[in-house]
C-alpha cells in the first residue's frame, strides 16, 4: 500500500458500519478456546495480522482449527497436551499475543522462544517477566526484551503481586499463569483495567474473584468449550465516533460495538467534552454491546489524568485530534506508557498533527493541546503512520478536516488491527 493520497476537507460522512471484531477479545478467545476441552466456536473473530499471530502460535503448539460459516472452530487441547514447538513463536508486532502467551505457557515443561518484529523487540517485557519469575519461571533474554526464551518449568507457585502500573496485559498474563499454580494468587490493581480475561474465563467455566482492588485466582486448569461472540471493537469504532463528531454534516451508526465499562473511557471523555451519543439494541450477554449513533457536534476542552488513562490508553491519539478542534486547551498527563507503544505515540502524534497545522506541545507523560485550531496545509504534505496502526487511522481522520492536499506514508500499518479501514471509509464518504 505504501503512500496513499487521503480524502481531505469538503466531504461528509453518512451511513452504517459494522465494526471488526474486538482485537483484545479475539486474542483471548483463541487462547482460551485452545486449552478448553471440546470444540469452541468463535463468531465475528477479528481477521488481522495480530490475531493471526495468536492462531499461528497455538497451531505451532499442536492446536488445530477449522472454519464453518465464517466462524472459527477451535479443537481444544488441555494445557498438558500442548506440544513443544519446532520453531520460535513469532509474535510479529502483537504485544498482546506475546504477553498473554508468556502467562498461558508459563508452566510448560519445555523451552519456548518468543520473538517479535523490530518494533516489538524494542518494547519492554520486564513488567511481565518479573512476576512470572517470582512464580517460578526461568527466562533467558537480553535486558528483558524479545527474543525471550522461557526454559522448561517444573512448577508454579502462587503469589501476592501489586501491579506497579495499571496494565490489563500484565494482569492477564499473571491470571493465566496463576490458573496453573499450586496455590492461590492475588493481584492488586492500582486502578481497575479492562476485564476481558476475567469475563471470558467465566464463559469457559472458570471463576476469578474480585474483592475491591484485589483479584484472587485459585488454581484451575479445566476449561469447557463454549461459543464466543466477539463484539465490534470499541477501539476501531472510536475512529468513526471522532470522525462523526468532527466532520461537518455527518451522521454514522456503528453496529454492535462492545461497551464493556472497562473499555469505554473514550466515550466517557468525549461525553465530558460535550458529545452526545444514541445507544440502541443493547445486549449484556457476556460482553455488553450496542449500536451507537453519532453526529457532528461542537466540543470543549478537558483535562485527562491517571484515573482516565487505563480505560482509553489506545484512544489517546484520537483524543489529541479532538482536542485540536475543541474550544479551549486540553491537558493529557500520566500517559507515559505511550512512549512504548507501536511507536512513541507522544512524539509521533505531536509531530504528525503539527504538520497539518495543529498546535500541540509534547510533555514527558502526555500533551498540552491548544484547541480551536483549523487544520490546513499550504502545499502537498505527507504525514507518516511510522508503522503504527492507530496513528495511521487517526491521521486519516485528521485529513478529513484538513484543507489542502495530504498523503499518508506507511498506510499499510492499519492492517494490524483494521484491514478494511479504507474500504469502510470509502463506504461512508459522501
Amino acid at each position: 500500500m505504501g503512500k496513499m493520497k487521503l480524502q481531505t476537507a469538503g466531504k461528509q460522512l453518512r451511513g452504517t458500519l459494522t465494526m471488526p471484531g474486538d482485537k483484545s477479545i479475539s486474542h483471548r478467545a483463541v487462547m482460551l478456546g485452545s486449552i478448553a476441552s471440546g470444540d469452541t466456536r468463535v463468531q465475528h473473530l477479528l481477521d488481522s495480522e495480530d490475531v493471526r499471530r495468536t492462531v499461528t502460535a497455538m497451531s505451532n503448539l499442536g492446536v488445530t482449527f477449522s472454519t464453518e460459516n465464517h466462524d472459527l472452530i477451535i479443537h481444544g487441547k488441555s494445557l498438558n497436551e500442548l506440544v513443544e514447538p519446532k520453531q520460535m513463536l513469532d509474535m510479529g508486532n502483537s504485544g498482546t499475543t506475546a504477553r498473554l502467551l508468556m502467562g498461558l505457557l508459563a508452566n510448560q515443561p519445555f523451552a519456548i522462544t518468543f520473538r517479535g518484529d523490530n518494533s516489538l523487540s524494542k518494547r519492554p517485557f520486564a513488567r511481565v517477566i518479573k512476576p512470572l519469575r517470582a512464580m517460578g519461571v526461568s527466562y533467558v533474554s537480553k535486558n528483558d526484551h524479545l527474543p525471550v526464551t522461557k526454559l522448561g518449568t517444573r512448577y508454579l507457585e502462587g503469589l501476592v503481586y501489586e501491579l506497579p502500573v495499571a496494565s490489563a496485559q500484565v494482569k492477564s498474563a499473571i491470571i493465566l499463569a496463576a490458573l496453573q499454580a499450586k496455590s492461590q494468587t492475588t493481584i492488586i490493581e492500582p486502578i481497575a483495567t479492562r476485564d476481558h480475561t476475567e469475563r471470558m474465563l467465566a464463559a469457559f467455566g472458570v471463576m476469578v474473584k474480585r474483592e475491591g482492588n484485589q483479584i484472587k485466582i485459585a488454581p484451575q486448569t479445566h476449561l469447557k468449550a463454549t461459543t464466543i461472540r466477539v463484539p465490534g471493537d470499541i477501539s476501531s469504532a472510536a475512529f468513526w465516533l471522532v470522525a462523526g463528531l468532527l466532520v461537518p454534516n455527518s451522521q454514522l451508526t456503528l453496529k454492535q460495538v462492545g461497551i464493556n465499562p472497562t473499555r469505554t473511557g473514550i466515550l466517557t471523555i468525549l461525553q465530558r467534552m460535550g458529545a452526545q451519543f444514541i445507544y440502541q439494541n443493547e445486549s449484556s450477554d457476556g460482553e455488553p454491546m450496542a449500536d451507537i449513533q453519532v453526529h457532528s457536534q461542537s466540543l470543549n476542552s478537558t483535562i485527562i489524568t491517571a484515573t482516565d488513562v487505563p480505560a482509553m490508553i489506545d484512544e489517546i491519539p484520537l483524543i489529541v485530534l479532538v482536542a485540536t478542534q475543541a474550544q479551549g486547551d486540553t491537558i493529557i498527563s500520566d500517559a507515559s506508557e505511550l512512549h512504548v507503544k507501536e511507536s512513541d505515540r507522544i512524539a509521533t502524534v505531536t509531530t504528525q498533527l503539527n504538520k497539518l497545522g495543529a498546535n500541540i506541545e509534547p510533555r514527558e507523560d502526555g500533551f498540552y493541546i491548544h484547541g480551536g485550531t483549523p487544520l490546513h496545509v499550504d502545499q502537498p504534505t505527507t504525514i507518516d503512520s511510522c508503522g503504527d496502526h492507530r496513528v495511521g487511522m487517526m491521521l486519516t481522520i485528521a485529513a478529513l478536516i484538513t484543507t489542502g492536499e495530504v498523503s499518508l506514508a506507511n498506510a499499510e500499518a492499519v492492517n494490524i488491527s483494521y484491514p478494511d479501514f479504507f474500504r469502510d471509509l470509502n463506504e461512508v464518504v459522501k
